[in-house]
């Protein structure tokens, strides 16, 4: 079985990015409805996840997350837009994989 990863991140020219992280992070919200929730399922702290929300919804010029506040098991949602940041992230990966798959394929006929 193939192990071979590839791994896209966008670095803007603003200076933010978009990599698999915080694609992780976006799923999970969608999947649990929570930030603290997504963070563990991630094995990260509720602070960190945050962080990557914040910077998400600071980067462009729609939310991705949403949060709903004063609900006693906390709320977030992931938005339309960011529904439609993650489906084109997986579709630029896929690109990738596609572009590059002969190039990967040389290269571990190659390895030791």
């Amino acid at each position: 079985m193939d192990q071979t990863n590839l791994f896209l991140r966008i670095d803007f020219s603003q200076g933010s990015r978009l990599g698999p992280g915080k694609i992780a992070i976006l799923e999970a919200i969608a999947k649990h409805g929570s930030i603290a929730s997504a963070a563990r399922e991630l094995g990260m702290g509720y602070r960190k996840a945050w962080l990557l929300v914040e910077s998400l919804n600071s980067m462009f010029v729609e939310p991705v997350v949403t949060t709903l506040p004063g609900r006693r098991d906390g709320g977030s949602l992931v938005t339309d837009f960011g529904r439609e940041v993650i489906g084109a992230f997986h579709r630029m990966e896929a690109s990738s994989r596609a572009a590059v798959s002969d190039e990967i394929a040389s290269l571990r006929r190659k390895l030791k």
